[in-house]
């Protein structure tokens, strides 16, 4: 497997470069623009020390700073059980060494990510609409799939390239917006002027063509991971078929997550945003059905068996893994299904997620013995309450007043 992340890393370093070229020419020509004298070099340069600094807040806190603006919250074994065991259960199977810590998104749009600046601090973040849909079968494959990204390095990597994109659009941004609202431009001869009209167009193309540029190589950096990731699953769980179901579920919602951005969007199992279909070069990651298909068709849960199904899927020239990594890689024999859910499964399973997020808002549950949950406010001043359904009696806690 190191074999085909090694290349992958440097195919995917190669779009880095291309990323950071265009960033040097992006401030280049803005520089040039503004100061054709001086401002070429001063441009490139100040690009530059842009990227370095984002890179910099991006690699000490880069992955507080994703968790936080998705909203997600972290939890501990007693607030979600079942996630933890399964977080548990795969860090074992893939051999991570340490625990991701687990994170959950109050978003009922089944989804999931992993960040990390190194797989010692990495963590997992899945939505409170997948641990509602998924059953323990899926729950593992999509847990896998982002440990695979840890385990693989691709969520460091993804880092990177994020911050390159990130200082082109913004500089980009700044640049086109100083055209509109600024003078932008010196008065000098006519034919100085005319000249630097000229540069200034060049400059606006370019800023107006970079982000889109950059956004492609980017985008590029992160499909080819996902087919790893998805190999690494496989292998983790020993059962395909509990990645390819949860695919399906996570890709037949129409609805768009509340807390995202592009930055967030590769990173992500499925795209989260709305027009996901796209396929391409604007398209995160490759077409899930695609994905559903190379799972299905393993006759094994081993990384040969992977490789042959991703060939018979995407054609026999195309190739995922590397020839040393399939000479070394063992067959492994699939795992039987854990079993579907229950109605009351699923009920059980969709109430305690209830219960978790209502906690974290500050609420107690309390459930009668009719069957009825009920949600408590924090500051509730009431010692008794009585169940609306059956009229049972229930004797309250002291709750500590709202500040």
């Amino acid at each position: 497997m190191w074999e085909a992340i090694r290349s992958n890393r440097r195919r995917s370093m190669g779009l880095v470069i291309l990323m950071g070229i265009l960033l040097v020419s992006l401030g280049f020509a803005i520089g040039l623009a503004i100061d054709p004298s001086v401002g070429g070099g001063m441009g490139s340069l100040i690009a530059l020390g842009l990227w370095f600094f984002l890179y910099l807040v991006a690699l000490l806190s880069g992955d507080r700073i994703l968790l936080s603006s998705s909203h997600a919250h972290k939890i501990q074994k007693e607030n979600a059980p079942i996630l933890w065991n399964v977080v548990e259960e795969m860090t074992i199977a893939s051999g991570l060494g340490k625990m991701p810590d687990v994170y959950i998104i109050d978003d009922p749009v089944p989804n999931a990510f992993a960040v990390g600046r190194k797989p010692e601090k990495a963590a997992v973040a899945v939505t409170s609409g997948l641990l509602k849909r998924l059953n323990r079968d899926e729950l593992q494959g999509v847990v896998a799939h982002e440990i695979g990204h840890i385990k693989n390095l691709d969520v460091k990597f993804m880092t990177l390239a994020s911050v390159m994109l990130g200082t082109i659009v913004i500089i980009s941004d700044l640049f086109v917006r100083s055209m509109f609202y600024g003078s932008g431009r010196r008065r000098g001869s006519r034919d100085n002027d005319q000249g630097q009209v000229v540069l200034f167009l060049i400059a606006l193309v370019l800023a107006i063509v970079a982000p889109l540029l950059a956004q492609i190589l980017y985008f590029a950096c992160s499909r080819k991971r996902e087919y790893l990731a998805d190999a690494s699953a496989a292998r983790f769980t020993r059962f395909p078929e509990g990645l390819a179901s949860a695919l399906e579920k996570i890709a037949s919602n129409t609805e768009k997550m509340q807390y995202t951005n592009r930055a967030l969007t590769p990173l992500y199992i499925v795209n989260p945003l709305a027009g996901r279909s796209l396929t391409g070069l604007f398209s995160t990651h490759p077409p899930t059905e695609k994905r559903v298909q190379v799972l299905r068709n393993m006759t094994s849960a081993g990384y040969g068996a992977y490789e042959q199904a991703y060939r018979t899927v995407l054609g026999p020239r195309r190739a995922c893994l590397g020839s040393q990594t399939l000479a070394e890689a063992e067959d492994v024999g699939k795992r039987d299904s854990l079993g579907t859910d229950s109605k009351e499964d699923a009920i059980q399973r969709i109430a305690q997620v209830n219960d978790l997020l209502g906690a974290q808002a500050g609420f107690l549950p309390l459930l009668c013995s009719c069957g009825l949950r009920l949600k408590i406010p924090a500051g509730f001043a009431l010692t008794q309450l009585q169940c609306p359904k059956c009229g049972t009696t229930h004797a309250l806690p002291p709750q500590p007043p709202t500040a």
